[in-house]
């Protein structure tokens, strides 16, 4: 028999697995910093694939085959089209949400990454609605789901250089 999950998301039909809600996806989180006290977050758009509205600081899916550094640098030049300037690995989460009555579950690598604040631009724009720069005082409380938790977990290393 067909599980429910998998008759309802047409998994099988199209031959088509989700990563976080047919299987653990792994992603990449960057809390990315100015190293003077300033956080960049992006305004998620309609064509997010959740939250849509809330600020965030950033992800991206961990592709089969690529390396986790080099999914850190890509995302960053992709989504803010800057290069990383030094990171420090932060630790892990084990995320799990529901999102429209539909379970997800990610292991998120998180990331606190030295960016070049002048050079930073809204790189994907179908996804952000803006790009903009925060400290610790004046982050939005609308937020993604998982921030607070992020901040919470983290909060003695991210306040440093």
């Amino acid at each position: 028999a067909i599980p429910p999950n998998l008759k309802r998301l047409g998994i099988l039909a199209n031959n088509v697995m989700k990563k976080g809600v047919d299987y653990t996806g792994v992603c990449v989180v960057y809390f990315c910093h100015d190293g003077n006290g300033n956080l960049l977050m992006n305004k998620r758009s309609a064509n997010s694939r959740d939250e849509h509205g809330l600020w965030d600081i950033s992800a991206g899916a961990l592709e089969f085959s690529s390396t986790i550094e080099d999914t850190l640098r890509n995302e960053i030049r992709e989504e803010y089209c800057t290069e990383v300037l030094s990171y420090d690995f932060l630790g892990f989460r084990d995320v799990h949400r529901e999102n429209d009555g539909v379970k997800t579950h990610w292991v998120a690598l998180d990331f606190k990454v030295l960016i070049d604040r002048n050079k930073v631009k809204n790189g994907e724009p179908h996804k952000f609605d803006e790009v903009k720069w925060f400290n610790f005082d004046t982050i939005p409380k609308e937020s993604h789901s998982q921030l607070p938790f992020f901040l919470e977990k983290y909060k003695d290393k991210l306040k440093g250089k």
